[in-house]
């Protein structure tokens, strides 16, 4: 029988709204989350007039509650409210945190196999209509059979029980971090390098009128260490994750547009980042946030790679306690320029099942200004002991596309089989 050869997959472009705070008085109370995703695809077509919408092949987005307006297929129903033919597919995706992540590597899966040429993947999180868990009624057997830790249900006890199996990451340490990550954000809004991904959305003011939303609510630069040190540990007493060291409760949507190579040449779309490998890996629910070391050590295996190839790395903020155990794991500073050069998640917001395109874009951008660095991770920690890790290239490095260890074919076959 004949073995398929596996194509290459490429990253063209990604684009997300402004980030809100999750409430009746957040950026996004009376919006509809589908309509998040809709600016979004619209964005993406705006973009890019070189690509035929009919060529799309399919829609994937992601939702951690799939119920009312993230609901009812939710990638078919954004691609028709956004004006895609007809023809084109949609499906809804669920992976919690790594939602929008899992769309991408599922649709980049059917690039490689030959099923798709191109593909729209993204994900939407609108807290504010759907609070965590809402809905949700766990078994009882996790529990009362002690399958799982009944800490592993809620995010904030998982976090705690890092810093229980990690002490040499204290709460000042995880202020520093998180202080730091809010000074990164702003010197990054300053520099210009956020607001080209950021897809503007009208929202309704109170009373009358509309407003245009046109960069992130949750940040709060000028964060210091000694502010964070007064705030309340919510999820144990005498604790040490608070609201300042986390990912706050988040609205917002993102989308990518995914394509083969040779697709991308053919209809000309630009390649800002080549799928290397990627891998998901499971752990103790408990103690989710260490995820995605061994999900990291599993897609550096499929590349052929170790972790001094990687010169970037966009490590999702869901605690600063998980980021932190990440890098001592791989011996990385807290402070390596590496390290979330624009900021993470828990200045700009995590709305669960988007945040993983938004670390992708971010990483491109990056790719972009850097030349040097030849490939970077996008990784995250997932909710009931889950971590996820993409391996991208960067095309701007004088050396993309050669080999090196492995041939990048096989590098890419074997990400494809992670």
């Amino acid at each position: 029988m004949n073995q398929r050869q596996l194509r290459e997959v490429v990253f063209v472009d990604g684009v997300r709204t402004p980030f809100g705070r999750a409430g009746e008085k957040g950026y996004y109370a009376g919006t509809r989350a589908d309509d998040l995703v809709v600016r979004c695809i619209r964005d993406l077509l705006r973009r890019h007039p070189e690509l035929p919408p009919e060529r799309i092949d399919d829609v994937a987005i992601a939702a951690t509650t799939q119920s009312g307006d993230q609901g009812l297929t939710i990638g078919r129903t954004a691609a028709l409210l956004a004006g895609l033919p007809r023809s084109v597919p949609g499906f809804a995706i669920d992976r919690m945190c790594a939602g929008a992540m899992t769309a991408v590597t599922t649709t980049a899966s059917g690039i490689a196999f030959g099923a798709y040429d191109v593909v729209i993947a993204g994900g939407v999180e609108h807290m504010g209509h759907h609070p965590m868990g809402a809905g949700a009624d766990p078994n009882p057997r996790f529990v009362s059979e002690r399958l799982v830790d009944p800490a592993a249900l809620n995010m904030g006890n998982t976090a705690e029980n890092l810093h229980d199996r990690f002490p040499a990451i204290t709460r000042e340490r995880t202020d520093r971090y998180a202080a730091a990550s809010q000074r990164k954000l702003a010197a990054a809004y300053a520099a210009g390098q956020i607001q080209p991904d950021l897809v503007p959305v009208a929202t309704r003011k109170d009373g009358a009128g509309w407003e245009l939303r046109t960069v992130d609510e949750p940040p709060r630069p000028g964060t210091t260490v000694e502010d964070l040190a007064e705030l309340r540990t919510p999820f144990r007493a005498h604790g040490r994750v608070t609201a300042g060291n986390a990912a706050g409760l988040n609205d917002g949507a993102t989308t990518a547009l995914l394509a083969s190579e040779e697709a991308a040449g053919e209809l000309g779309l630009p390649v800002k980042m080549r799928l290397v490998s990627f891998a998901f890996a499971g752990v103790e629910p408990e103690v989710m946030g260490v995820g995605p070391v061994p999900a990291t050590e599993k897609a550096l295996r499929s590349a052929g790679l170790s972790i001094d190839d990687i010169g970037l790395f966009e490590i999702n903020e869901a605690f600063a306690v998980q980021v932190l155990s990440f890098l001592d794991h791989f011996g990385i500073a807290d402070d390596d320029p590496r390290v979330n050069r624009y900021g993470g998640a828990i200045a700009v917001g995590h709305p669960l099942a988007s945040s993983g395109v938004r670390l992708m874009s971010q990483l491109a951008r990056q790719f972009e200004e850097d030349p040097s660095v030849r490939y970077g991770i996008t990784t995250m920690c997932i909710g009931l002991g889950m971590g996820a890790t993409v391996i991208w290239e960067n095309p701007h490095h004088a050396e993309y596309g050669s080999t090196t260890g492995e041939s990048s074919s096989t590098a890419s076959t074997e990400g494809v089989r992670a």
